[in-house]
């Protein structure tokens, strides 16, 4: 059986985006681990899946995979590029689009300039909601990590984020910090492992180590993260450009309780089919 698909990319976060509304596949950690391979398949960070939604009030059903395997609750960039793709492929012509996550509803919308917002939803605090092992709710935690003790910032976006605040991001060790943070024993479902320099008030240039893919080009929960991360210990002020390695991203946050917006590009690379 060929299965049709397209490569998309938010800000070089690569993506294999599969319509399962129409078509019909079964998927399988082997498979996808197969396919997300750069040398011998497709080559991507994650894999997106468009699916008819379990609940009647929303769009669509959008499910994540990292290029190991692993299904994961949310993608900012992913999420992005699947409102484009679900437009481009006539399945829906709203612009405004209600989608279900593992993680919660999120709420998409195409502007006339090709751009897509993201709710992102409202940032989750508590150490236990993240998950990470804490006493209790702070600005900053203390992680031991390869013989350092690091101030970081953790929280939710839907999937885990732990944010650490660097002086010179260009030479910060992240290749090999990364791996260890994002499976330190703290955090019992990993992390996703941000690196952030604060330039002014507005503006941060950050790195991320995903959790099942390594550095990305570009992360948009963890854009988000970082900007909370930011804003909560009074370092930066909403709406903030983050500046990844593939491109910038803005991040709107009106403090505790309210959601995240996060505006950013999506585009199309190709369109393939693949046997199955």
């Amino acid at each position: 059986m060929l299965l049709r698909f397209t490569k998309m990319h938010g800000l070089g976060n690569d993506f294999m985006v599969i319509d399962l509304v129409t078509q019909h596949a079964q998927l399988s950690p082997r498979l996808i681990r197969q396919w997300s391979d750069r040398y011998t398949g497709v080559g991507f960070d994650q894999l997106l899946v468009v699916e008819p939604p379990g609940n009647p009030d929303v769009d669509f059903r959008y499910r994540i995979f990292n290029a190991d395997g692993s299904e994961v609750e949310q993608c900012g960039n992913g999420a992005r590029c699947f409102a484009r793709f679900v437009q481009d492929k006539r399945l829906t012509a709203k612009s405004r689009i209600e989608v279900e996550t593992a993680s919660g509803v999120i709420t998409l919308q195409v502007r006339r300039d090709g751009q897509v917002t993201v709710n992102m939803g409202v940032p989750r605090l508590a150490p236990a909601e993240v998950p990470f092992q804490a006493d209790g709710e702070a600005l900053g935690h203390p992680l031991e990590v390869g013989g350092r003790t690091l101030d970081v910032s953790v929280l939710s976006m839907g999937n885990p984020h732990c944010v650490t605040l660097v002086e010179d991001l260009a030479s910060y060790p992240v290749a090999e910090l990364g791996p260890l943070i994002e499976s330190h024993p703290r955090f019992p479902q990993r992390v996703n492992a941000g690196f952030m320099q604060v330039l002014d008030a507005q503006q941060a240039r950050l790195r991320v180590y995903e959790r099942g893919v390594g550095e990305t080009q570009a992360c948009g929960t963890g854009a988000c993260a970082a900007a909370v991360a930011g804003i909560r210990r009074g370092l930066l002020r909403s709406p903030v450009n983050i500046r990844l390695p593939g491109g910038t991203l803005k991040i709107e946050w009106a403090g505790d309780g309210q959601p995240v917006m996060m505006t950013g590009p999506a585009s199309r690379v190709y369109e393939g089919q693949i046997r199955v």
